[in-house]
C-alpha cells in the first residue's frame, strides 16, 4: 500500500498564485468609521455585470484612543468561488485582502462565499 506523502494540489497552487498576482482593489466608499472596496480578480467576476468578483467592507470599531479593532467582511459575488474544491483559493484571497487592506491590526474577518464561508481572527 502506497503512503500519501504530499496532499498539495499543484494545479490549484498555480491558480492561487495567478489570482493573487493579478488581484487589485478600487475604493468605492469611505467614512470616518468604514471603507468599502471592490475586489477584482483575473478569472472571476460578478456574473450579471462582469464587474468586481467581491466586495470588502472594513469597519473600524474605535474603543477609546488607543484600542482599535477592525471588522472586515469579504463578500464574493462570483458563484464559481462557492465550489468547495476552491476553498484554498478563497482562503488565500481573503488572507491577501487582510494583509493588503488591513495590515497587522487586530481583525475579525467574515468571508461569505457559499459553502466556502468562514470566520477568522487575526491578532498581532
Amino acid at each position: 500500500m502506497k503512503k500519501i506523502v504530499d496532499l498539495k494540489n499543484s494545479e490549484l497552487e498555480k491558480i492561487v498564485k495567478e489570482e493573487i498576482k493579478h488581484l487589485y482593489f478600487i475604493k468605492n466608499f469611505r467614512s470616518a468609521t468604514a471603507e468599502e472596496w471592490y475586489l477584482f480578480l483575473k478569472s472571476y467576476t460578478e456574473p450579471k455585470t462582469g464587474g468586481a468578483a467581491a466586495k470588502v467592507i472594513v469597519h473600524y470599531d474605535l474603543q477609546g484612543n488607543r484600542d482599535v479593532f477592525i471588522n472586515t467582511t469579504l463578500i464574493f459575488d462570483d458563484p464559481k468561488l462557492f465550489d468547495e474544491r476552491l476553498y484554498p483559493l478563497v482562503y488565500a484571497i481573503a488572507d491577501e485582502v487582510v494583509n493588503r487592506i488591513v495590515g497587522y491590526a487586530n481583525t475579525l474577518l467574515s468571508v461569505h462565499a457559499g459553502a466556502n464561508s468562514y470566520s477568522a481572527e487575526y491578532t498581532r
